[in-house]
């Protein structure tokens, strides 16, 4: 297989921008910018995310058994670039931005068009990243979209013509 063109065909696949967030012990938090999301199953509402197998978030997720996916806005492309750094807590913020706990322990960032809690139901650990699968328990919004929900999301094309990941 050529690995240019198979880089060039993987980075076909459109992403959207998240902010993974998870408790870890002692009320500590992990928060990273993910893309490798989507919807799995209606009934029950799963979400299956991709997470790098070295990175806090992932023992974080394994700790608590759940996360929540903060769906980043079109205007939101700066914190995108937050999170692809380790994030800190002080006090009621994580990197800076504001948070409130939510229903599975995990934080739910403030500033966000909404918020998707999970609580773990499977994993799947191949290759340098884990696919978490998770059932929806709760979900916020901050505003109902105009027009179509999926135009309020970042995607990542939105961050620049050289940002990619994946390939």
């Amino acid at each position: 297989m050529d690995a240019n063109v198979k880089k060039s065909v993987l980075r076909m696949i459109p992403y959207g921008m998240y902010v993974l967030t998870a408790k870890g012990k002692d009320d500590a938090v992990a928060a990273a910018t993910v893309n490798w999301v989507t919807q799995a199953s209606f009934a029950p509402p799963l979400v299956a995310v991709g997470v790098k197998t070295d990175s806090h978030a992932h023992a974080a997720i394994k700790h608590s058994n759940a996360f929540a996916l903060n769906v980043l806005g079109k205007d939101q492309g700066p914190m995108a670039f937050t999170f692809f750094k380790p994030a800190t807590r002080d006090g009621q913020t994580i990197s800076g931005e504001p948070f409130r706990w939510g229903t599975t322990g995990a934080p739910i960032l403030e500033r966000t068009p909404a918020a998707i809690e999970c609580r773990l139901v499977d994993s799947v650990e191949r290759g340098d990243h884990s696919i978490f699968v998770g059932e929806v328990v709760e979900i916020s919004q901050t505003k109902a979209p105009e027009g179509r929900a999926d135009d309020v999301t970042l995607w990542l094309k939105d961050l620049g013509p050289t940002i990619f990941y994946g390939g």
